[in-house]
């Protein structure tokens, strides 16, 4: 059994052949389910899809590139430049040609000095990009870093310079708190920018003008079609769509008062606003210390950082905008204002200042600044002396809610909105506002404080000015702006943004604002007032107030002279318009550690004044540059009437035209206004004059009247020399008496000096009517119109001579009668004899005087 060997089994060949011809038809059906499978998929992506795949393919082929657009320009009112772009040059280097990229660089800063943080990020951008797309290096190169490359450069594969736009700003300090500056372009940015739009871009503004005007000053992108290889290497240009650049942006500013501003404000910190009241547009915006805009454009070092916040008087701060301060007397005429608007005042209330003052029924003291007190004291020297007494009075009366609620209507405590980002709102107190602040109830002597703009009082210095041009346009208020015009491209015409009213009836009763602005005039031309030796020598009237913030307390019960230590000293403040009887500027100025805003702030105000206004009272037409073709006069510096500087060709009226609001009712209309006060320029319509040398009409005749004017041009027999006034460039005109009251309609004679040497004699129709006891004092214009401006109280001058014209000798023949001084009065009562219908007497340079 064990001997036995098993057997192998035989081969069944048919079956064999069976499994194995299974095994085949099985393998061929396989095959045919996957060719039938592939065949469906290549039809699918072949018929079905073709017109996708194929978008797709030619995508990869190629890229759409884009193109940044050209950023706009900033210039000021008259065309200068403030911002623009400039050809600058940066090293570029491409990796996959520079061969060993640490030993390239090791090379190539003993040729370009480039600091560890521009090296640092060229290695991080070489890191995230491919290796043959060209990479900045270092920007901005000097043109002697360019020369010098020039001459190494074979020793630089890969590397070269490349010419590119940057921003620049040619004023550097000047506008800094103002235009802002652009930035390049951060992960903050992304969020809030659009990805398409900004496509290839690589600055956006981040202060200022740049980042409120952002997307007018960005532009629209453009776009390249470009034909590329599998790796993404550019072979060639397919189709070009240039970007369209973003607009020019004309500022407000005039570029030559933000210099002699910033000049003003020099050694000092603080800041100066001015504002035109008629349009509320920002004529001058300046910070000190300031900083170079430059130095952020292109990334500032770390060094350069730190110095700017180290520095003293923090100049990255915009004290115009963000700065709070208590606005101290630069208050008074507003309360002023609220005392008479509300009732709590009128034009005869007066009180007795002793130095001190005591809330009924308490033992606190509050003083005024002059020891011993003013003596009698009404609304027009409390403003004139700047008499605290009165206003702790008024505020008690008036209670700190209708204190709130008048002074919100000229933008105390709320954003002027003016068209910067990051403007402070100010405090302007109240009950409610103390309550939920502190927790805690308001008290008497709180409300004592606020009355003269200190306690919790507080207000940026664009706040101030705003209000102060309110005071100076009758009331209007404007929401203040810095932008006049944009400009989409220079063969169109600037589009100048229209001006937006915020209030037009701040005030209500014009003789409520008449007494105010009266208190404003005596501040700076009374002999009592605050800062009557800075208006000393001007050829125009100003209008203001001073103001003084304290930032120490001193003893109550002493008074001994408190020392103040450097950074104790008090806040100087000015606010101001001019010229008094036609405003064209309003300025708020503040000067930290001043001392006093007679003393350093006020004068600072002059400056400006003289820089807009000249040494004749009127802006020089001819200056840096006149305003692009297309903008309207609206924003062109026109001289006032009657003054030496205004450059308007004899003949025309332009520097005699006013424009009436609608709600001005005037002779034309039937209902003749009332002059009870300064009226503003625009309410008052150009009056037409008789030709030079004719006969003065007896009033009451047929000739009294002159005919109505029906356009605002001089009257057509305008003289062919006109007056030439000079300084003061004023006039006095005398109203008609009819049973002891000027009506509206009445005539006036004015006497003025010929060119050729004599006096002539003007008749005039007076279009207001003017109350007994006042007089109507005007301007001459250039062209020969006469322009009124406001009625004067002759009560309340010290003589009889209402303005005073000093005329140069006679030509040939020496001095003739009536060429030292003329004068003119109006009808008068009590002691002022009315002088007949309009009559006129001369005072000659033997000092001859009215009877």
């Amino acid at each position: 059994m064990h001997g036995l060997r098993r057997r192998t089994p035989i081969k069944d060949q048919q079956v064999e052949a069976l499994l194995f011809q299974r095994r085949a038809v099985l393998a061929f059906v396989v095959i045919l389910v996957v060719f039938a499978v592939l065949l469906a998929r290549f039809g699918e992506l072949m018929i079905v899809h073709h017109s996708e795949y194929a978008a797709r393919s030619e995508r990869n082929r190629v890229k759409l590139q884009p193109l940044p657009p050209a950023r706009g320009l900033i210039l000021d009112r008259n065309g200068e430049i403030i911002a623009d772009n400039r050809l600058a040059y940066r090293l570029e280097l491409v990796p996959e040609r520079a061969g060993n990229i640490d030993q390239t660089l090791d090379e190539l800063a003993q040729v370009i000095a480039f600091d560890d943080d521009e090296r640092k990020r060229f290695l991080e951008l070489v890191a995230a990009r491919r290796r043959f797309q060209s990479l900045p290096l270092r920007l901005r190169l000097s043109d002697d870093e360019v020369a010098r490359f020039a001459l190494e450069r074979y020793r630089f594969p890969g590397v070269d310079v490349v010419p590119y736009l940057t921003r620049h700003y040619p004023e550097g300090e000047l506008f800094a708190h103002v235009v802002g500056y652009v930035g390049r372009i951060d992960p903050a940015d992304l969020g809030e920018l659009d990805a398409q739009r900004y496509a290839g871009t690589t600055h956006v503004g981040k202060i200022g003008i740049e980042r409120f005007y952002e997307s007018q000053l960005h532009g629209e992108v453009g776009h390249e079609r470009v034909e590329t290889n599998a790796e993404g290497r550019v072979l060639r240009v397919l189709e070009r769509s240039p970007p369209r650049a973003g607009d020019n942006v004309y500022l407000s500013i005039d570029a030559r008062l933000q210099r002699a501003t910033a000049a003003a404000m020099a050694g000092s910190a603080g800041a100066a606003v001015a504002i035109d009241p008629a349009t509320g547009e920002v004529l001058a915006f300046v910070s000190v210390p300031s900083y170079d805009v430059n130095l952020f454009v292109n990334g500032i070092s770390r060094t350069d950082y730190q110095t700017l916040l180290n520095a003293p008087g923090r100049p990255l701060f915009n004290r115009a905008l963000q700065g709070g301060y208590e606005p101290g007397s630069t208050l008074k005429p507003f309360m002023a204002l609220a005392g008479l608007e509300l009732g709590v005042r009128d034009a005869n209330y007066t009180i007795f200042s002793t130095g001190v003052f005591q809330i009924p029924g308490q033992s606190i003291m509050f003083r005024d600044w002059k020891r011993g007190g003013h003596g009698r004291i009404d609304v027009v020297e409390s403003l004139a002396q700047s008499v605290n007494s009165f206003y702790y009075q008024l505020a008690l009366d008036l209670g700190i809610d209708r204190m709130h609620d008048f002074l919100s209507r000229f933008g105390f405590g709320a954003p002027t909105g003016v068209d910067l980002y990051g403007e402070s709102a100010g405090i302007l107190p109240s009950r409610e506002w103390k309550r939920e602040r502190f927790k805690q109830p308001w008290w008497p002597g709180e409300t004592v404080i606020a009355g003269i703009g200190q306690g919790y009082n507080v207000a940026t210095l664009l706040q101030l000015a705003n209000a102060t041009a309110s005071i100076a346009a009758g009331g209007r208020r404007y929401q203040p702006r810095l932008v006049h015009a944009l400009r989409a491209s220079f063969d169109e015409p600037p589009r100048p943004l229209p001006s937006t009213v915020i209030s037009a009836d701040a005030v209500r009763n014009p003789a409520n604002l008449a007494l105010v602005q009266r208190g404003m005039e005596a501040v700076l031309n009374s002999p009592t007032g605050t800062a009557r030796a800075v208006a000393k020598g001007a050829s125009y009237r100003m209008a203001g107030k001073t103001g003084t913030a304290q930032r120490v307390s001193r003893n109550r019960d002493s008074d001994a002279p408190v020392t103040l230590r450097e950074g104790q000293k008090n806040q100087a403040l000015f606010i101001g318009y001019a010229p008094a009887e036609a405003p064209r500027i309003a300025i708020a100025v503040v000067v930290e550690q001043g001392g006093s805003g007679s003393q350093s702030a006020a004068p600072v105000a002059r400056k400006i004044f003289d820089a807009w206004l000249g040494a004749s009272g009127t802006q020089d037409v001819d200056g840096a540059g006149n305003l692009p073709s297309g903008l309207t006069e609206a924003g062109t510096r026109d001289p006032g009437p009657g003054t030496r500087r205004s450059r308007h060709r004899r003949g025309t009226a332009r520097g005699c035209r006013a424009t009436l609001p609608d709600d001005v009712e005037t002779e034309d209309s039937g209902s003749p206004t009332t002059a009870t006060g300064p009226l503003h320029p625009q309410q008052l319509p150009t009056i037409p004059i008789w030709p030079a040398g004719s006969r003065v009409p007896r009033p009451g005749s047929r000739h009294s009247r002159l005919p109505r004017p029906r356009s605002l041009r001089t009257n057509a027999h305008e003289p062919r020399s006109p007056l030439q006034l000079l300084d003061p460039a004023r006039a006095a005109v005398a109203g008609a008496d009819r049973g002891g009251r000027a009506a509206a309609g009445g005539t006036a004679a004015v006497v003025g000096h010929e060119p050729g040497g004599g006096l002539e004699c003007r008749r005039a129709e007076c279009r207001h009517g003017l109350q007994a006891g006042h007089a109507l004092c005007a301007r001459l214009c250039p062209a020969g119109g006469l322009h009124a401006y406001s009625a004067v109280d002759l009560a309340a001058l010290d003589t009889l001579v209402l303005c005073r014209l000093h005329w140069p000798a006679g030509r040939g023949g020496g001095p003739r009668r009536g060429q030292g001084r003329a004068a003119l009065a109006g009808s008068g009562r009590g002691a002022f004899p009315a002088l007949g219908t309009a009559q006129a007497r001369l005072a000659d340079d033997a000092g001859v005087v009215f009877p």
